[in-house]
C-alpha cells in the first residue's frame, strides 16, 4: 500500500495540516515507511525535496512521552540546527516532547541548563558542541534510539568526521541510523560501511542532484567587468530573492559594501558576524526585507529559504559538490529558479571539472548598454533636487552631449 499521511497518527496528521503539507513529497514516501520500521536508511535526494520531514515525522511518530535524549540529530551548521529542531517541533507540537537545537558561537551554559533539567528528547546539534557536552559529562547518550546524519558530506567537507565517528562510539550499537547526503564520495561510503547496519535500506529519488528545475546559465565575464556584471543581474532581477555566493569571508563583507554603494540593499553573512548577527541577517532575508544575501560557502549551508529565485556564483567553485550545493539553495519544492555563474578566461577549465555544465546556455557579458540605461531611468524615483540640478546641467544645449557622457564615466567606469 502506497504511503500518505492519513497512515500516521492524527495529532501528526493535523500537525502537518497546519504546516501546508498536502502530499508527501517522492523522498517522505520512499523514506517514512522504511524509517517506521526502524531500518537504517542511506537516503540521497535533490536539495529541497522534504527530507527534513522524511526523517523528522518517523522521529516524532515513534517517541511519545519519551524521558531522557531518544533521538540525535546531527548537522554540520548552526543554522540548519535552528531550521532543523524548527520543524521538528512544528510537526510535534501536539505532544510533549522536547526538541531543542544545540550548537556552538553561543553561551553554553543554558544548554548545560536544558540537559540537567531532563528537557532534552531530540537533540538538534552540530558536531562540536554535541562533543563538547560529551566531554562535559553533561550529555548522555547511552538511551539514543535513532541519529540522523544530515547533510553528512557537508559535514565532512567541514572537517567534523572525527567528531562524528566519536559521538556515534557514545551511542547504543543497537540504534537506528539514517543518513542523508546529496552525494556520496568515498568517505561517506567508509562511513556508512563502519556505522550502519550491513542490512540498511537505499532510499534515493532523482538521477541527478542537481533538480530539472534550475535554469542554469553560463555568463563569461572579463575580471575587471565581473562586479558590473552582477550589478546588472541583479538589476536586470530586482524583484527575485538571490544569494550570490563568493569563497571567503573578507569577499562577502567587500561586495556587500560594494552593492550597497551601488544602492543594492545586500546584506552578507560569513563566519565573521557574530550569531546575533547571523540570525538577524537571515531573518531579514527570509522575510523579504534583504532581497540579496552574499554568502560565503559554509555560511549558506543550511540555508533553507524556499523562495530564493535566484543563485549567482560571483565565481565558479573548483569543486563540483560545492556547485550543486551552491545552485540547490534554489529550484526548491517544485519551484523554478535560475542559477548564473560569471566565469573569467582563467576559471574556463573548472567548467569541465562540473558534470553537465558543457550543456549548459552560455553567454558573454556585453557590458551595460544604453538601453539597460533606459530601463533604470525609467523605472528610477529620482529626488527633486537631482532633477533641478539636472534641469540646471542641460540649459546650455550645447553641452549636454558632453555633461551625460561626463556623468555616465562617473557612474560606469
Amino acid at each position: 500500500m502506497a504511503f500518505s499521511f492519513e497512515n500516521l497518527s492524527k495529532d501528526i496528521q493535523a500537525s502537518l495540516k497546519d504546516m501546508g503539507f498536502k502530499e508527501p513529497t517522492p523522498i517522505q514516501k520512499e523514506a517514512i515507511p522504511v524509517a517506521m520500521e526502524g531500518c537504517d536508511i542511506v537516503g540521497q535526494a535533490q536539495t529541497g525535496t522534504g527530507k527534513t520531514a522524511a526523517f523528522g515525522i518517523p522521529i516524532i511518530e515513534r517517541l511519545n512521552r519519551p524521558k531522557g535524549v531518544k533521538a540525535l540529530i546531527l548537522v554540520p551548521t548552526r543554522e540548519l540546527a535552528i531550521q532543523v529542531s524548527g520543524e521538528l517541533s512544528s510537526i510535534g507540537k501536539r505532544r510533549k516532547i522536547g526538541i531543542y537545537p544545540i550548537y556552538g558561537g553561543v553561551p553554553i551554559g543554558r544548554q548545560i541548563s536544558l540537559l540537567n533539567k531532563g528537557r532534552c528528547n531530540v537533540i538538534v546539534g552540530t558536531p562540536g558542541r554535541v562533543k563538547d557536552l560529551i566531554d562535559r559529562g553533561v550529555l548522555d547518550l547511552s538511551n539514543v534510539e535513532i541519529v540522523v546524519l544530515d547533510e553528512a558530506d557537508q559535514t565532512l567537507d567541514m572537517g567534523f568526521i572525527e567528531d562524528i565517528e566519536y559521538i556515534l562510539k557514545k551511542t547504543p550499537i543497537e540504534r537506528q541510523t539514517m543518513l542523508f547526503s546529496a552525494t556520496l564520495p568515498n568517505e561517506i561510503k567508509k562511513l556508512i560501511s563502519r556505522y550502519l547496519k550491513s542490512s540498511y535500506k537505499t532510499v534515493k529519488v532523482g538521477k541527478s542532484v542537481i533538480t530539472p528545475k534550475v535554469n542554469q546559465k553560463i555568463l563569461f565575464v572579463k575580471s575587471d567587468d565581473r562586479l558590473k556584471a552582477l550589478i546588472k543581474l541583479l538589476k536586470e532581477n530586482r524583484n527575485e530573492t538571490t544569494i550570490v555566493f563568493v569563497k571567503t569571508r573578507r569577499d562577502a563583507a567587500d561586495l556587500e559594501r560594494r552593492l550597497q554603494e551601488k544602492g543594492i540593499d545586500a546584506k552578507a553573512i560569513h563566519g565573521n558576524l557574530t550569531q546575533r548577527q547571523r540570525e538577524n541577517v537571515m531573518n531579514a532575508f527570509r522575510k523579504g526585507k534583504v532581497r540579496v544575501l552574499v554568502a560565503t560557502d559554509v555560511a549558506a549551508r543550511g540555508i533553507d529559504v524556499k523562495d530564493v529565485g535566484m543563485v549567482i556564483n560571483y565565481e565558479l567553485p573548483e569543486n563540483p559538490e560545492i556547485y550543486v550545493h551552491r545552485i540547490g539553495r534554489t529550484g526548491r519544492a517544485g519551484r523554478e529558479g535560475i542559477a548564473i555563474s560569471l566565469v573569467a578566461d582563467s576559471e574556463k577549465n573548472r567548467l569541465y571539472r562540473i558534470k553537465g555544465l558543457s550543456r549548459v546556455r552560455k553567454e558573454k557579458f556585453k557590458g551595460i548598454t544604453v538601453e539597460d540605461l533606459k530601463r533604470e531611468i525609467h523605472s528610477a524615483r529620482i529626488k527633486p533636487l537631482y532633477v533641478k540640478m539636472a534641469k540646471d546641467l542641460l540649459k546650455n544645449r550645447e553641452e549636454e552631449t558632453k555633461i551625460v557622457a561626463f556623468l555616465l564615466e562617473k557612474l560606469l567606469s
